[in-house]
């Protein structure tokens, strides 16, 4: 089933929980935008989690220490490759990283760049993704499995796979039902998604169950809808200050 085009602010047939405050914080967007690059240009704090030779990890702190963090949990994965994966602001981590160079994975993209891919999404971005994506990068940076791209086909160092497109993503998720005014930004893992919404007021970033709904039971896709934030700029606040986006989605923080 198709869903129709939506001029209302979504979701428009479910309460979901939005996070506090739709201002521009402190120092407007100019400092959200200095405090994003700060933190998307460096290696260590892209993404909400890095690897680290495991090898360099018992160099530097003895086998003893590294045991200790197996105890502990805070070994999230380990590669083949021999290198483990940490949270992006543990001590080993600031270590290991802290003489790489700094700068975008994917370099920012011109404004002529932006006005195509906005032709072909059919919509405007909002003025604070559209500085995201020309100050900042395009894409490789973020929450969770890190904004997709806006345009081009980008490949990650390391990577068998091209990096998501939020243009390509947008033709398929046209197709397969969702509303024109939905812009794919990152996975969630599973089968979540982080969507923006491009015509609700603030632009709410939505978090979407792809298998959370059935055309078969008269649903749409608005009945995927799991949260939503109070705005784009809230949810990239919260990354660029080291909060966890899906924090409020779980009920992991008090609103006072």
């Amino acid at each position: 089933m198709t869903a129709p085009l939506h001029g209302t602010p979504e979701p428009p047939r479910h309460r979901l929980h939005a996070g506090p405050g739709t201002g521009s914080g402190e120092g407007g967007d100019d400092v959200l935008i200095d405090t994003l690059r700060a933190r998307a240009w460096d290696p260590g704090l892209r993404f909400d989690t890095a690897d680290v030779p495991r090898s360099w990890v018992e160099e530097r702190y003895g086998r003893e220490h590294l045991e200790h963090m197996r105890d502990q949990g805070r070994i999230r994965s380990c590669s083949s490759a021999g290198t483990i994966e940490l949270e992006a602001r543990s001590e080993e981590v600031t270590a290991y990283f802290a003489e790489a160079p700094r700068g975008p994975m994917f370099p920012p993209v011109t404004p002529q760049d932006v006005e195509a891919a906005e032709g072909l999404i059919g919509r405007p971005l909002p003025e604070l993704l559209r500085r995201v994506y020309t100050e900042v990068g395009n894409g490789g940076f973020g929450p969770d499995a890190g904004l997709a791209s806006l345009t081009g086909v980008q490949r990650a160092p390391g990577h068998l796979a091209d990096w998501p497109c939020a243009v390509r993503r947008h033709e398929r998720d046209r197709a397969a039902g969702l509303p024109a005014s939905w812009l794919y930004l990152t996975s969630g893992g599973c089968t979540m998604e982080w969507h923006l919404s491009l015509l609700a007021l603030d632009n709410p970033v939505l978090l979407y169950d792809a298998d959370g709904w059935s055309p078969s039971e008269d649903e749409d896709p608005h009945d995927g809808l799991r949260y939503a934030t109070a705005s784009l700029r809230q949810w990239l606040w919260t990354w660029a200050t080291g909060g966890r986006v899906w924090a409020e989605p779980l009920g992991l923080v008090s609103r006072g």
